[in-house]
């Protein structure tokens, strides 16, 4: 095999795509599977929910966090999470659902697991009484039925039970009694109905609200005292309705109770959503202090004592105002004239908003002198319905002594309110409007970014609103409303962008002006932008010697007639020249990189509105590597204080820029501002996805550590990669997984067995006695190092036939998966690579050993006899109840050429997935290529050293 075909095998080796799984810490009440598909987390509200997504895929696969309730979309922290831990501390009700980690890194489709979150929780119930239909209503009488109803939220569903005073009331127990939960409610209510209320039944009654514990939650309850004085609320408001104020005036609720035993509860609640932030609530005294319009509205009084249905009183509030005074002049109906005319008819209309309109009146001057109606001055007041607030001056038969200035006054009868003047001349001067756009004002071009005025004559008298609108399309002004109002004919648009070019459409109104067919006239604007590029940054890595095309690209411009171009490296002028306006794109072509190239190249596209820049960083500069997450046992432990770590990693696109000859490493303890650095040396080329090696040594125990990565070629240092090393134990208390290989001495917590015959021994190829037996026993450990060390039986004298060596894990524990105890034991896939080879091989067992139990039960996997001379993989799923440990027992054969060899023990949480067989025959073709492939990877990395 030529070595571009080895380097394509490490790099197809060295990618993965991403795969997820959810592990949780925190405060779980309980964690269970359902169907092997979805994982439920139980969790009391209050409590710190805590998930962490563990990925494994090469690039480092992104995390993304995501949560939906239902079908209906759930945002948490801006809909979701980037980080592997998401963390809610004092989680709460709505907050439960289902989780979604997603990992991808471009490879493959993305990985998703999710988990259920189920948050619990219980109220304090509440007991509501109610008679029956059509009973009295004031007091719970002698031979009257009364329902005493309990409800309590709760997460999972409550159990209720009903006690009087300290007697037990269960359905049967009293025949008085009945208890039942209504079908529509689903169990979320317990009603006590007592029948033919005697006099045993005026007691208290406490009713208990439980979820069996769960998760720790107590039992709540709460007691009501049954009389027969117990009644409904009933209120009464010492207030007028409506209520008729000032602005500004402190207004006054007072609400008391008439009626009602337990005592009721005064609350007030307002028609505006809430109370108005100044308000002061005072036992049944609501206080409005200097109170606005704002605040009107209706404010209601509610009692209630949980008996019968609450008490309601209301009041509504009205604050005198008036606003929008307005008029129109409307020329005689009868002629097809918009003009005043002596001798015609003319009508002034004056309108304003009040409130409370009842109040309104209206009162007209002529030239500051009191007008009545008369019969050729016919003052009339519209019909609220048909137009509110509105008044008219019907002039008939206008004289020339009829010019003047005419004074609409509008004032409420209660006063405290300013009145509102409108003036009105009738002259001769005055005559209908008329719209006109000046000379040269349409089309406007402006530039984006600039303040423009589109500009509309209006002429007349009086002069009326302008009203300013789109007349191209349906789209709102630039404020966002659909139509603007302007009082001199000019709309002012500030910072203009090139979305409001179009057509604008300025209209005359009938307000404070004729009540005639409106005017109207269109300004078209024109906004010029500079154009608009891409790339607007790119950053291009080569290597020296190399070719580099840079290419801007016009996206749109106006005007779309591009006049020139110009490219520039740091400011000096490179080439320049006008556009060819075939073509949307200009390009620079560097025929060979050298040091001088590199640096900022910048290409301007130039119109008449400015320029529109490309901004290319030509650089020799290396991307970052990508640090190797999945590496097997990286860490290990060869002294007592310190440990190593296996630090590998992968080059992004190492043939982009020149060859990098060295790795610029550091390394500090994690809180300390220190760094060592030292560079490694690299001899030969990089391949794309060649997985790289090097060893940390001398780390102190516990600490964790930042390690920086930066690629060196001719250009310099490169992109760099930051990641953190952590010390970890070598078993998991809490088990979600556990490999050990015997790399350390302390052989991950092992231990021997003290009631056995013999002990099983560490050993590797490369330390082994020079007298060992040949003929059995393997020649490296189950990767094929010879350094590497496993465990084996040594079968030679004084060793005898049915000798029994027993190797004991640790004691690994399961959290239960519900507070009564395990009903459905977790599954953990336990396996372990073994080595049987030699015509004396006895037997080799695995057993599961519980807490608490004295002797071995049956072996959960067993084999026996001659297996090869190779290592083989054993899997099998256990089931354990209760914390426990993992046995293996080797057990001599008949002669010494018996060795038993084992390595790479590992439990993982799951059942098995594909179990390797067990029998000495069978070896699948997967299986094959996976020890083919793991010794030419390793062959591969041991010449590269």
């Amino acid at each position: 095999m030529d070595l571009l075909a080895l380097t394509w095998f490490v790099a197809f080796l060295s990618t993965a795509p991403p795969t997820v799984r959810i592990i949780h810490s925190g405060h779980a009440c309980n964690v269970e599977e359902e169907r092997h598909t979805e994982r439920v987390y139980t969790i009391r509200e209050g409590e710190t929910l805590e998930l962490t997504c563990l990925v494994t895929g090469h690039p480092r696969p992104q995390i993304r966090w995501t949560k939906t309730a239902g079908s209906v979309s759930d945002r948490f922290q801006d809909s979701s999470v980037f980080n592997d831990t998401l963390h809610i501390a004092k989680i709460q009700r709505t907050q439960g659902g289902r989780y979604y980690c997603k990992a991808e890194n471009g490879l493959g489709s993305p990985a998703i697991k999710s988990i259920r979150v189920d948050v619990y929780y219980l109220d304090n119930p509440v007991i509501t009484v109610h008679q029956s239909i059509g009973e009295a209503k004031e007091q719970f009488y002698y031979e009257r039925t009364v329902f005493l109803r309990c409800v309590a939220n709760s997460n999972p569903p409550v159990r209720y039970s009903w006690h009087r005073g300290r007697e037990v009331l269960t359905q049967g127990s009293d025949k008085g009694v009945e208890i039942y939960e209504p079908f529509f409610t689903q169990g979320e209510t317990k009603i006590l109905k007592l029948k033919n209320l005697r006099p045993q039944d005026y007691a208290n009654y406490s009713c208990i609200a439980s979820v069996r514990n769960v998760c720790g939650i107590p039992d709540r309850s709460v007691i009501f005292g049954l009389t027969n004085k117990t009644a409904s609320p009933s209120i009464k408001l010492l207030v007028e309705d409506p209520i008729v104020v000032n602005p500004g005036q402190t207004v006054s609720l007072v609400c008391i109770t008439t009626g009602g035993e337990p005592p009721p509860i005064l609350t007030w609640v307002s028609s505006n959503d809430s109370l108005p932030q100044r308000s002061v609530v005072k036992g049944g005294t609501l206080t409005l202090p200097a109170i606005t319009s704002d605040e009107a509205g209706v404010y209601s009084c509610v009692a209630s004592n949980n008996v019968g249905n609450p008490a309601k009183k209301s009041t509504t509030i009205v604050v005198r105002a008036l606003k929008k005074g307005r008029f129109w002049i409307t020329p005689d109906p009868y002629h097809n004239d918009d003009n005043i005319q002596i001798g015609r008819e003319v009508k002034i209309s004056c309108q304003v908003e009040a409130t409370p309109p009842e109040e309104l009146t209206f009162s007209w001057l002529k030239n500051g002198r009191a007008l009545r109606s008369s019969e050729r001055m016919v003052i009339t007041q519209t019909d609220p319905d048909i137009s509110p607030g509105t008044t008219n001056l019907d002039i008939i038969d206008l004289k020339f002594t009829d010019f003047g200035t005419y004074t609409c006054v509008a004032a409420l009868k209660g006063g405290g309110i300013p009145e509102i003047s409108i003036d009105v001349n009738i002259s001769s001067t005055t005559v209908p409007p008329s719209l006109t756009v000046p000379r040269g004002k349409s089309p406007l071009v402006a530039r984006e970014g600039d303040t423009v005025e589109l500009e509309c004559l209006v002429s007349g008298k009086p002069k009326p609103i302008i009203l300013w609108s789109r007349a191209d399309k349906e789209a709102p002004m630039p404020d966002g409303s659909m139509q603007m109002e302007s009082y001199d004919g000019v709309l002012r648009i500030v910072n203009v962008s090139r979305e409001m070019t179009g057509s604008y459409r300025c209209q005359t109104s009938q307000y404070n002006g004729f009540n005639v067919k409106p005017r109207e006239a269109v300004v078209e604007l024109i906004v010029q932008y500079p154009p608009t590029v891409e790339p607007v940054h790119m950053e291009v890595r080569q290597g020296l010697g190399r070719p580099v095309v840079l290419t801007c690209r016009v996206l749109r411009a106006h005007p779309s007639r591009v006049l020139r171009f110009e490219w520039l490296l740091s400011n000096r002028l490179l080439h320049a020249g006008a556009f060819d306006q075939h073509k949307d794109e200009t390009e620079y072509t560097i025929r060979s990189l050298n040091r001088e190239g590199w640096g900022e190249y910048t290409c301007n596209v130039i119109n008449e509105a400015g320029a529109g820049k490309c901004t290319f960083q030509v650089t020799g500069k290396a991307y970052p590597p990508e640090f190797y997450y999945d590496t097997y046992s990286p860490l290990w432990q060869y002294r007592p204080r310190v440990y190593g770590f296996k630090l590998q990693w992968t080059q992004m696109n190492p043939g982009a820029v020149d060859r990098i000859v060295a790795y610029r490493l550091g390394i500090r303890q994690v809180g300390l501002q220190r760094w060592w650095e030292q560079e490694i040396p690299v001899g030969d080329t990089i391949g794309k996805g060649e997985l790289m090696t090097h060893n940390l040594t001398e780390l102190i125990k516990p600490e964790s550590y930042e390690v920086r990565l930066t690629p060196i070629t001719r250009f310099g240092e490169g992109d760099s990669t930051v990641r953190i090393i952590t010390y970890s134990a070598p078993i998991n208390p809490h088990l979600r997984e556990f490999h050990c290989s015997f790399e350390e001495e302390p052989i991950c917590m092992f231990t021997q067995d003290k009631n056995d015959d013999f002990d099983w021994t560490r050993h590797s190829a490369a330390t082994r006695d020079t007298k060992y037996t040949p003929n059995t026993g393997p020649s490296a450990d189950h990767t094929g190092s010879k350094q590497g060390f496993y465990m084996y039986i040594e079968t030679s004298r004084p060793r005898k036939e049915g000798d029994q060596a027993r190797l004991v894990s640790p004691f690994f524990n399961i959290a239960p998966k519900n507070p009564y105890g395990i009903t459905n034991p977790p599954a953990y896939c336990f396996g372990f690579f073994y080595h049987m080879y030699g015509k004396h091989i006895g037997k080799l067992n695995a057993f599961l050993k519980q807490k608490g139990q004295m002797t071995l039960e049956a072996p959960v996997w067993s084999l026996s006899g001659n297996q090869g001379d190779r290592w083989k993989q054993a899997k099998v799923s256990i089931h354990p109840t209760s914390s426990f440990q993992v046995v293996l027992e080797g057990i001599r054969g008949p002669g010494i050429e018996g060795d038993i060899a084992i390595d790479d023990i590992t439990l993982e949480e799951g059942e098995c997935r594909d179990p390797p067989p067990s029998d000495a025959n069978a070896l699948s073709t997967s299986s094959h290529i996976w020890l083919l492939c793991t010794t030419l990877v390793l062959t591969l990395l041991e010449g590269q050293r």
